[in-house]
């Protein structure tokens, strides 16, 4: 083992990424980025200056590609080399603390995909459609702008040093690094923030499963084939992800397709569960996921669901270039100014940052990135890829459900995504209070678009989720199937919705946990063991049955529990952004990064703008569809009254489930707003006091110790990685090896 050497010698050595690190562009790169650069530009181009008129939305694409190839190419090079530093000679804590439960070594590959499918919930799927009333460039500028230079950065800055500190959670960093009070409302601030998340998670999860034996069946299923991917990686055929791969999807496609023969055979009873009952196997599964080794569910089954994930969306990127879809809503509609949209109400400034939040920026990564990722990494050289790689391939995902939500028909966007008060119940009230927000649609042509999904309404199916399978099956059946296949496309959507989110819950719990040890390690140190068997059966438990319990009010609430949190989750997550970024911007002026604090500075300054505009009009605002406490006085007054009902509630009960919401939204709006205010005060004090008094400064940073792996830096090794390999003695996929071992 090499000798430590100090946070100032660590930095100074700048170690370079190692084997296949670019020395410049060759001419032929130049003319190859020039291009990529060009067609970005071109789409941009099209869609902010198109007026009036249908535009392709390949157009998107080539915007948000171009963008987001120049962005990882240069920018996220620039930040892991000239900012971070990583060094490749620098043993990770996957490496120095293995033991085989939340500390392993694991495949840059395999990770890549956990960490992919834990941070894409339902944020990239939802958040982008409810934008989409405001128009379609406002979204497609934040989601890929926020990407590039917020989003991404803060994935990928947590986890450097988040890694540099044994995995500690965000809160626990805030703790050692800004101080016992900025830590102490940052640890309080992050956990209630993550309880919320992860119920408004579970909640979409529940809903879209539901009385569907088909999506039961399925993601039922990815346990056992993700347990025996585990066995067969760890056990069988140690390090042949390649082949575990394809046995994985492979099996994965099967139960897809098993879940249509069960949904018609006499087995579909059995798969169909009540709300309840799947709140109660979500807390099961939940509590398992959290304290089983990782190598074992978690990490197999996130990694296979990013087959899923990944081709999915890729297909659907396939099927717009292939039938060329062109977007129906405008650019910018009259909701972005005057506010008074159906879908949620507020301008576009704040709302659509905070409706869009996964897919451009999101706390909820920084706790993913500060949890199980960081105990995972092989190479700091690997950060790269799986912080900002993975952030962009979510980013994606946001375009491509902004495009289904687009290329619908108006009108049809609008009937579905708007709640019952506004569009009534049947498809002739649809069609008036449609035309009322100044769209048309027939009410033949509402039962039609139900009726091609072999659904029986599509009016108010508020949420996004069912927006997003509309446009979905619109694109595959015109691509790939014919309008006969629409139906299957829809449900097929639908299931991998729900898909899509259940794995963000999982590594969310697992998160949660390390999050709850850090806190109570505090007060019992034997916590802060994260395998510390009683600490992480103790500290699961608790987690899951507070997310459990949001998740059963939720089901159970009359008006639907989405209305009771959903105004939460986009506000909670900027706010965790706010804290991580905070975080961040400490910890490159505390280490001697002062010149480069503008990285994550900016991207902060902005968030912070956003979320407490935001907080303050859900808070203070007059209008009671924005304000939180004046929807509570209307209802109340209204209860008062003795009304027997009251807008959008059709009887009592339902005004005070709603005087109820209002009051739990409002005071934890307050709470979060003043937890995050006096972490961003603290912050500034460790800053300020870094920058004028640096010789007083230390950093909590765990000593250097000279890493025995080998392994690439990229999802693809290198000519030159390939050859290091090979002479250490590994083979030439690129499995890493601790050197000694030469296998």
């Amino acid at each position: 083992m090499a000798e430590p050497r100090s946070t100032a010698e660590t930095e100074q050595s700048g170690a370079s990424p190692g084997p296949g690190a670019s020395r410049g562009l060759s001419p032929k790169s130049i003319v190859i980025w020039s291009l990529v650069a060009i067609v970005g530009a071109v789409g941009w181009a099209v869609l902010a200056l198109s007026r009036g008129e249908e535009v392709s939305a390949a157009w998107m694409l080539a915007a948000a590609l171009g963008s987001y190839a120049i962005g990882y190419r240069f920018y996220s090079k620039f930040i892991a080399n000239r900012v971070l530093k990583v060094d490749r000679t620098r043993a990770t804590p996957a490496e120095r603390l293995d033991d085989g439960v939340d500390f392993h070594p694991t495949d840059r590959r395999v990770l890549f995909g956990h960490h992919f499918a834990a941070v894409a919930g339902a944020g990239p799927l939802v958040g982008p459609v409810l934008a989409a009333q405001m128009g379609y460039l406002p979204g497609t500028i934040w989601i890929v702008a926020g990407v590039i230079f917020a989003g991404a950065v803060q994935d990928m800055v947590v986890l450097f040093f988040s890694t540099r500190r044994n995995g500690r959670s965000l809160g626990q960093i805030a703790r050692d690094e800004i101080g016992p009070v900025g830590g102490a409302a940052a640890l309080i601030a992050v956990f209630a923030i993550m309880i919320i998340l992860l119920a408004v998670l579970a909640l979409v999860i529940v809903n879209a499963l539901a009385e569907s034996p088909w999506g039961v069946f399925s993601i039922g299923m990815t346990i056992p084939i993700a347990l025996f991917m585990g066995l067969y990686l760890r056990i069988l055929r140690p390090g042949r992800v390649s082949e575990v791969s394809l046995i994985g999807v492979a099996l994965l496609l099967l139960a897809i397709v098993a879940g249509g023969w069960v949904a018609e055979s006499s087995w579909a009873s059995t798969f169909t569960l009540e709300p309840g009952t799947l709140v109660i196997w979500m807390v099961v599964y939940g509590f398992l996921a959290s304290v089983l080794p990782v190598w074992l569910l978690l990490a197999p089954r996130d990694y296979l669901s990013t087959f899923m994930k990944i081709g999915t969306v890729t297909l659907l990127a396939v099927g717009v270039l292939i039938a060329l879809p062109n977007l129906k809503m405008d650019g910018i509609t009259e909701f972005a100014s005057s506010g008074t949209g159906p879908v949620f109400a507020g301008s576009l400034f704040p709302f659509v940052f905070i409706t869009i939040a996964c897919g451009a920026l999101s706390g909820f990564h920084a706790l993913i990135s500060s949890g199980t990722t960081p105990k995972m990494i092989q190479k700091e050289t690997q950060i790269r890829t799986i912080g900002y790689g993975s952030m962009l391939v979510e980013s994606f995902v946001a375009i491509m459900a902004l495009i289904a939500a687009c290329i619908i028909e108006p009108g049809l966007y609008f009937a579905v995504n708007s709640p019952m008060g506004v569009v009534g119940d049947t498809v002739q009230a649809a069609s008036t209070a449609v035309g009322n927000l100044g769209f048309s649609i027939t009410p033949e042509q509402l039962a039609q678009a139900a009726k091609d999904v072999e659904e029986q309404s599509l009016l108010h199916r508020t949420g996004g989720a069912p927006t997003f399978a509309l446009g979905m099956a619109e694109i595959f059946s015109a691509a790939f199937g014919g309008a006969a296949m629409k139906a299957f496309w829809y449900h097929f959507a639908i299931m991998f919705e729900a898909l899509f989110i259940l794995t963000t819950l999982d590594a969310g719990t697992r998160v949660g946990r390390f999050m709850l040890q850090d806190m109570l390690g505090n007060v019992y140190k034997p916590f802060k063991n994260v395998s510390w068997k009683p600490g992480v059966w103790i500290a699961s438990a608790i987690v899951v049955l507070a997310w459990g319990y949001f998740l059963w009010v939720g089901v159970h609430d009359p008006l639907g529990g989405i209305n009771q949190l959903f105004p939460l989750f986009g506000i909670a997550n900027q706010l965790l952004a706010a804290v991580a970024l905070a975080v961040c911007t400490t910890l490159l002026i505390k280490s001697g990064r002062l010149k480069w604090a503008w990285v994550t500075g900016v991207p902060l300054l902005w968030d912070v703008a956003v979320t407490l505009t935001a907080s303050w009009q859900k808070i203070f605002s007059a209008d009671p569809r924005v304000g939180f406490f004046t929807q509570r006085a209307e209802y109340q007054d209204a209860l008062d009254k003795g009304l027997p009902s009251f807008k959008l509630a059709k009887n009592r009960e339902q005004m005070e489930t709603i005087v109820t919401n209002s009051t739990v939204d409002g005071v934890l709006s307050v709470l979060f707003a003043v937890l995050i205010v006096v972490v961003l005060f603290e912050s500034g004090r460790a800053c300020v006091k870094a920058i004028r008094h640096p010789e007083t400064i230390k950093v909590s940073e765990t000593p250097y110790v000279e890493s025995k792996f080998v392994a690439p830096a990229s999802l693809i090794a290198t000519k030159e990685e390939k050859a290091e390999l090979v002479a250490a003695g590994v083979g030439p996929e690129g499995g890493a090896r601790k050197t000694e071992e030469r296998v």
